[in-house]
This record gives C-alpha cells, sequence and structure tokens, in this order.
C-alpha cells in the first residue's frame, strides 16, 4: 500500500468520525416536541411535590390555607395565614405569614424554574429562584430543593 492509498484511508476514517459524531449530537439533541414533553412531566411532578409538602406544613400548623397556583404565573401552590397576636412591641395586631411556591411556565430558553417566596409575620425572609436547562435538569435536584425550602420555612415560622 503506498502513500496515496493510506491517505484516502485517513480521510475516509475522518470523514466516517465526523458523521458519526454529528449522529451521535443529533440522537443525544431532544426534538421541541421533547422538550416540551420532558418539561410538562416534570411540572407535574415537582407541582405535585409543591403541594404534598405545602399540605404537610399546613398540618402541623394549624390556621394555613391551601391554595393552588395555576396559569401565567405557574403551576404549584402557597399557604397563607393571618394571625391576631401581639407584636414585640405589646401591641395587638394583625400578622400575616406566606409561603408560595410555582414552576413557571416553559419560556424560549428551554429551562425549568422553581421560584418561591416566604412572608412569616408581615416580614419577606425568603426569595428563593433555581433553574436548570430542561435537557439536562435532575428531577431529585429540585424535589430536593423544594423540600429544603419548605423545611426552612416551617423552621422559621416554628421559631416566631
Amino acid at each position: 500500500m503506498d502513500f496515496e492509498d493510506k491517505l484516502e484511508q485517513a480521510i475516509q476514517r475522518g470523514q466516517d468520525r465526523n458523521a458519526a459524531k454529528a449522529n451521535a449530537k443529533k440522537k443525544t439533541e431532544l426534538s421541541k416536541e421533547a422538550i416540551r414533553n420532558r418539561y410538562n412531566e416534570i411540572r407535574l411532578n415537582l407541582s405535585d411535590h409543591i403541594e404534598e409538602g405545602l399540605k404537610k406544613i399546613a398540618n402541623h400548623f394549624p390556621g394555613f390555607e391551601y391554595e393552588t397556583i395555576y396559569g401565567s404565573k405557574g403551576w404549584g401552590g402557597a399557604l397563607s395565614r393571618n394571625d391576631l397576636d401581639r407584636g414585640p412591641d405589646g401591641r395587638a395586631g394583625s400578622f400575616f405569614s406566606r409561603v408560595e411556591m410555582t414552576v413557571r411556565p416553559q419560556n424560549e430558553f428551554d429551562v425549568i424554574n422553581i421560584v418561591g417566596k416566604g412572608t412569616i409575620r408581615d416580614k419577606e425572609l425568603f426569595a428563593w429562584n433555581h433553574f436548570d436547562n430542561i435537557a439536562d435538569s435532575n428531577q431529585d435536584e429540585f424535589i430536593q430543593m423544594i423540600d429544603n425550602w419548605l423545611l426552612q420555612f416551617a423552621e422559621q415560622f416554628a421559631a416566631r
């Protein structure tokens, strides 16, 4: 085999390698429909997990009312409560506490985004926001994050 034959074989191997790489990339990239389906699956699971967690908190702290959130704001839930109580200055007053958590609607950036707010006795203490690429997202990490935020709220509420 002379140099010319070896050169043609090397070029062919390089072209085959490039074609294989392009095919592998095409297979791993999710189509728009696949991204939308994955988003919907994750959104449903996370919003159900949010609802379960919020209802468990409400069971431990009577007086909270659960509210389902859905639509342009996202999907999730909220707990709120008004308390008639004495403040630090000894005067009677009405105090508002609320925790809200939603999975934001899908956007053009193909990310899944959860947001939350926590207000205890008229003071906003938490503002959470976490997002990840839909194709790369790990649902278990989001569930862990949701659990941490809910536990953080419960601990702070119990301390007040």
